[in-house]
């Protein structure tokens, strides 16, 4: 039972701690300098970095772009004991949710922030992880890298990933988020927290992939939803559902007089012809 609430405990603390040091009169503790995770819309993924893979293949990130498929990223470690876990944990149960398989219409590409992970732990995460998500994952849509410390580090930098290494816990100290980008490695939303419902996956990914996801009906519901970040999440956006409406409307009414004329221009006139003789 407790187990079952922490992430949701952790994720109303975080939640709660953002906004007080949103503050103006509060300072952020020294504990938690350098640990946040930066708004970086239009940001670039530098595409020319080079990881090796849970295989412990070299690669580059430009492998995992330009093939029409949007991109989640998520930053973590391997041996991370607590928050990794309950973002791996979160994002994989929403993508679980979402239609489309991972590898199919778009990637899931999991960076770790530590050095010293090696292709075997890489690869013993991803098997957990696989067996957890229990569907299929094409190609190398869903890889696990790591790399040296100056590649990790111009990745986080890209996209706004503060991080730093604790001496006292022997341990990472980082924030919890995902990033969406598009097939080009522009950096197209930043999820923040543990919230990662099935709901705004589907939604990022549909915004991420540039109009070449979904069916027209889910094309329409991007159009009258927007992300909003301090909800963190996507919200109905009551203007553009009023513009639908009222051309709804417009076109509704302009039928039905459409029908009316017709149906008068339609009147035999030999009756009133008769009259008059």
């Amino acid at each position: 039972m407790v187990s079952a609430l922490l992430p949701v405990l952790l994720l109303n603390f975080t939640v709660a701690l953002q906004s007080e040091m949103e503050r103006p009169d509060m300072r952020m503790p020294d504990e938690l300098k350098g640990i946040s995770i930066e708004e970086k819309p239009g940001a670039l993924m530098p595409e020319n970095l080079n990881f090796k893979n849970h295989k412990g293949e070299q690669v580059v990130l430009k492998d995992y772009l330009h093939d029409g498929r949007p991109l989640v990223l998520v930053l973590a470690y391997y041996s991370c004991p607590t928050l990794c876990t309950f973002v791996l944990n979160e994002m994989v149960d929403g993508l679980s949710g979402v239609a489309w398989n991972i590898g199919d219409k778009y990637r899931f590409l999991v960076v770790s922030i530590d050095p010293r992970d090696t292709p075997e732990t890489a690869d013993a995460k991803r098997a957990n992880y696989l067996k957890k998500y229990g569907r299929d994952v094409y190609g190398n849509g869903w890889d696990f890298l790591m790399g040296d410390e100056a590649s990790v580090r111009k990745l986080a930098d890209a996209v706004g990933f503060h991080y730093r290494w604790d001496d006292k816990t022997q341990q990472y100290a980082h924030a919890a988020g995902g990033f969406l980008f598009t097939p080009e490695g522009v950096l197209s939303r930043t999820l923040y927290g543990l919230n990662f419902d099935a709901k705004n996956l589907r939604l990022g990914l549909l915004e991420a992939s540039e109009g070449k996801l979904g069916s027209a009906w889910e094309k329409v519901l991007l159009f009258c939803f927007h992300y909003d970040p301090n909800a963190r999440s996507y919200v109905l956006a009551a203007s553009r559902v009023m513009r639908v409406g009222g051309v709804l409307t417009m076109t509704l009414l302009g039928f039905l007089l459409f029908r009316l004329w017709r149906k008068e221009s339609q009147r035999p006139v030999h009756k009133t012809a008769e009259r008059t003789s």
